[in-house]
């Protein structure tokens, strides 16, 4: 008996409009037939209401009159008891035998693009169905590691099937009814060109950005047509503005492919996409891509396509009027696009699919990384003060052991002793400015070269995991609205007397791990983070937080997060933070600072009375508690005093972070960590 007469597919699908879902689930139906030699026919379970589809290879049985949601939760267990294939994101949540494809975690990652009831429904039944599910199946790498982390599956549990572009081939541009029209009066009757985009109302298919950079695309004598999104994806009276822009609603395939087959290039702006199908289609059809940089999108475009920052419209308008000045450039990305799909094809994924159903295994079934790809750019920065032996030890392990090489590496000093030799390294930038860590980080911050899309944050005395520059570029480029990114720290030194190098890459090696816990929001952790150079904007360290106190982290995080970006921690990414010993501050600076820098930065907004109360209650309790028999590395009597000075001057209506530095140090200043302790 054939594989295929041991399973069905859910045929819910039959019934839905055609979208980018729905004709994955129809292709990979129809490739199955006569997949690996086999020409069994598959069984689609479908409503009662399914209509005749001649063009769809499968057996189809009707069962039950109910539609919907209640179809597939109530009707269709009942209809096919045996194992089961659901290509479409949704499953019965009763069944334990089936296989469940989802597209994308885009109802955790772009909430704002669905109503409350889809929310509402689809985070009830997607963590349950997959949690119960033989196994779980997504469309790109990109998409699978997001649903690992807002699902918490496994990531190597999930197998990655891609979609195919042969569909794209068959579409016949003669039969076209809207599009030659359009064609004509814009390109003969105008004698202009057009970019095509396509989307849907949804905001994260950003295809506003678009219409921003309108006026400039009409300058170069371009239009943008936009098909498949309704105006109510843009801001009010924008569209009146650029006659340049036109809507075109949903269009056929017929429609779909004059237009591909007469645009000057595909525009794909979208801020996340579990696969980006529109790309391949585009490539199939000889059609160029200029394509986002996030998400699925690097991952499918390969190096076959021009790719840009989907929040600035100024290199998507330098990207395209280099297509329309260049036809050598366009005739170049036409033939590693064709090349390019040939990576993505229907026979493939139908393959997999019946491998996945008959044995259970995702080795057999999953595709891994098809090509090389096009990533966000990594900038690392290290301040350092006083410590080249500590900083020496700590970037040279950065830069041997990371999976993922920085694309910069800036040492921020005082002085140039403070690098060491660190200056003699390939990749390495050595820069000097004022102390401070504050001053130290905006100094790196204005050093960064204008193209890098993550900026990293690293203490000179914090180790790494390999992966961690991996983990934390992938989050960035997965989560449109991750803005600010920490890691697990393993061991802390700066609870106690400090941790060796040698130590702590000891025990970063022995750490066993722990699950994959996405955490938001969650304030950075100083010693590593890492942000989205977007979100950053024009946004610097506050540099009136002379002494550090664990607060200037939260403040930039916050103040970064203001904008509408999230604050996450992934316990993928780990390290070591050593807490060297070094540089002397006293208590009595530091304990002014741990009440007079949260009340600041309430004042500022990027802390609540809540988060304020809490620091200030943490720190008092603890150098009161502690001051009988205080640490022999830390100054609690010193901190009391400082604390008690803080309150006094609060007291008093001053509120002055920049009194630390000029107080009178205590009679025994303690070494403390790093140099965010120094004044």
């Amino acid at each position: 008996m054939s594989a295929f007469h041991t399973f069905a597919i859910n045929g819910r699908f039959l019934t839905q409009n055609m979208t980018g879902v729905q004709r994955y689930a129809f292709n990979v139906v129809n490739a199955m037939t006569g997949v690996s030699g086999e020409r069994s026919i598959p069984t689609v379970v479908a409503p009662a209401s399914a209509p005749e589809i001649e063009t769809l290879n499968a057996s189809i049985l009707r069962k039950a009159k109910l539609s919907g949601h209640a179809w597939e939760q109530l009707s269709l267990p009942r209809a096919w008891p045996d194992t089961l294939l659901n290509l479409c994101n949704t499953a019965p949540l009763t069944k334990r035998n089936q296989v469940i494809c989802i597209h994308d975690a885009n109802i955790f990652t772009t909430p704002e693009s669905y109503s409350a009831k889809f929310k509402a429904y689809y985070r009830t039944v997607q963590p349950f169905v997959a949690r119960r599910a033989m196994r779980v199946a997504t469309v790109s790498q990109a998409s699978a590691r997001q649903i690992s982390r807002h699902l918490q599956i496994p990531l190597g549990d999930i197998a990655v099937l891609p979609n195919g572009h042969e569909h794209a081939l068959l579409w016949d541009p003669a039969k076209a009814e809207i599009a030659p029209d359009l064609v004509q009066r814009i390109c003969e009757g105008n004698g202009r060109r057009f970019i095509l985009a396509l989307g849907s109302r949804s905001r994260h298919k950003n295809l506003d950005l678009l219409v921003r950079a309108a006026p400039e695309l009409d300058r170069l004598g371009l239009d943008v047509v936009i098909a498949g999104g309704g105006a109510g994806i843009f801001e009010e009276n924008k569209l009146d503005a650029h006659p340049n822009v036109h809507l075109l609603g949903r269009v056929s395939d017929a429609d779909l492919a004059c237009l591909l087959d007469s645009a000057l290039c595909l525009a794909f702006p979208s801020l996340t996409e579990g696969f980006g199908l529109p790309i391949v289609e585009a490539m199939a059809r000889g059609c160029p891509v200029v394509s986002s940089n996030l998400a699925s999108m690097p991952e499918v475009c390969g190096h076959a396509a021009l790719m840009a920052s989907p929040f600035d419209p100024k290199p998507w308008v330098a990207h395209i009027e280099a297509l329309s000045t260049s036809p050598d450039m366009r005739l170049e990305l036409v033939e590693k696009g064709r090349q390019q799909v040939m990576k993505f094809t229907w026979s493939e994924t139908a393959d997999g699919y019946r491998d996945l159903m008959e044995t259970s295994t995702v080795t057999a079934a999953t595709r891994r990384a098809v090509a090389e790809s096009q990533r966000l750019k990594v900038g690392v920065i290290f301040a350092t003060r006083g410590r080249p032996v500590v900083s020496a030890q700590t970037l040279r392990h950065l830069l041997r052991t990371q999976t993922l090489k920085p694309d910069t590496v800036i040492v921020s000093c005082v002085e140039t002793s403070d690098a060491g030799d660190l200056a003699g390294l390939d990749g390495v930038r050595v820069i000097t400015g004022p102390g401070g860590l504050p001053a130290q980080r905006n100094t790196g911050l204005a050093a960064l070269p204008d193209d890098i899309d993550v900026v990293v944050f690293f203490d000179d005395d914090f180790i790494a995991d390999d992966d961690w520059l991996r983990v934390a570029c992938e989050a960035f480029q997965d989560e449109k609205q991750v803005a600010c990114f920490t890691g697990r720290v393993v061991a802390d030194g700066i609870k106690g007397p400090g941790i060796s190098y040698a130590d702590a890459v000891r025990i970063l090696e022995e750490d066993p791990g722990a699950p994959p816990l996405w955490t938001e929001p969650f304030s950075p952790y100083g010693c590593n983070m890492a942000f989205r150079m977007a979100a950053v904007a024009d946004q610097t360290f506050d540099e009136r937080l002379v002494l550090y106190g664990w607060l200037e982290d939260r403040d930039f995080g916050a103040a970064v997060a203001k904008s509408g970006g999230q604050m996450v921690k992934y316990d993928l990414a780990r390290g070591v933070h050593m807490g060297t010993k070094s540089g002397r501050v006293s208590g009595l600076k530091l304990g002014y600072s741990q009440i007079v820098n949260p009340i600041y930065l309430m004042s500022k907004g990027t802390m609540t009375f809540r988060q304020v109360a809490g620091q200030i209650f943490r720190n008092v309790a603890s150098n009161l508690a502690l001051s009988l028999r205080p640490e022999p590395f830390i100054d609690r009597r010193g901190r009391v005093k400082g604390n008690v000075l803080a309150v006094m001057d609060l007291m008093k209506g001053r509120l002055d972070p920049e009194r630390a530095a000029t107080l009178t140090p205590s009679k025994t200043p303690v070494a403390v960590s790093g140099v965010e302790k120094q004044s």
